[in-house]
């Protein structure tokens, strides 16, 4: 029996990817299954259409909504719950199970659940490093993901360090979501130079609103402290490799932990760069 459940995955050339998720959702999981699309120029559209599966098509005007929430607004789903899932999200036996059993609970009140995913790198699992986890199953019409007035200050279409603000309470769910990116280091170095653009961006604007805090979880509310001192590389690296055992994963532990020192020093260096605040640890 199909879960009242929609599964949105938002996309953008995801043919190596996107086989595979779908793939790993199978066909009595959820009654739908929908694909939203920021102009692929790859085989990702047909290769959803050959699955049977629903093709939106998202063209960003560099302003409030991003992707999630205009999805959310624009095509509400009817189903009671949504699972936003990336590409290269792959959903386990273990996972599909704990969701049907939460789901399936008619005494259920919670509104939505933070989820867990491995994390893999050149090819294998870590073994160690800060956990990643987020809060991307929710009922609809529980909130939405927070709002930040980009105007056009990145070329992010899609809400990517942004979590839903939802009213009631939120439950964990334990079992493991596959994080598999088969696009390579030059991809992912690429990425995580937009996102340090995004962060710096986001983090000026907080810095001048201060209202903005208000909706930050208590691991939001370090890292952007931390963000004012060029220590929040370093910090991150302790912090993964010796702290969160990262040191188990051997040389692509401590590769992983640099890259990571490696982002969010420069995300420290283009606030800088782009602020004349000049802010000092």
């Amino acid at each position: 029996m199909k879960l009242n459940l929609t599964i949105a995955i938002p996309v953008r050339n995801e043919e190596n990817n996107l086989p595979g998720c779908l793939a790993a959702i199978g066909d009595d999981l959820a009654e739908k299954i929908v694909i939203i699309d920021s102009g692929s120029t790859d085989r990702t559209c047909e290769i959803a259409e050959e699955r049977g599966v629903e093709v939106i098509k998202f063209n960003w005007d560099g302003r409030f909504p991003k992707k999630r929430n205009w999805y959310l607004r624009n095509f509400t789903p009817e189903t009671e719950w949504v699972l936003f899932l990336d590409a290269d999200e792959y959903l386990t036996e273990d996972f599909k199970t704990e969701l049907r059993t939460v789901l399936s609970d008619k005494d259920n009140s919670k509104v939505g659940y933070w989820l867990s995913y491995t994390i893999y790198f050149l090819g294998r699992q870590l073994k160690g490093g800060y956990p990643l986890r987020k809060l991307a199953l929710f009922k609809v019409g529980a909130g939405e993901y927070e709002r930040i007035d980009e105007e056009q200050w990145s070329s992010l279409d899609m809400e990517v360090h942004e979590h839903p603000l939802l009213e009631g309470e939120i439950g964990v769910i334990k079992s493991k979501i596959d994080h598999q990116d088969f696009r390579g280091v030059s991809h992912y170095v690429v990425k995580h130079n937009e996102y340090a653009s995004w962060e710096a961006g986001r983090f000026l604007k907080a810095y001048n609103y201060s209202q903005l805090e208000k909706t930050w979880t208590w691991k939001q509310k370090v890292k952007y402290r931390l963000m004012r001192s060029p220590l929040i590389g370093p910090a991150f690296f302790c912090g993964s490799y010796f702290l969160m055992g990262g040191f188990k994963d051997g040389s692509r532990g401590l590769v992983f932990a640099i890259l990571k020192m490696a982002y969010f020093t420069q995300v420290y260096c283009k606030i800088q760069e782009k602020s004349d605040l000049r802010i000092s640890a």
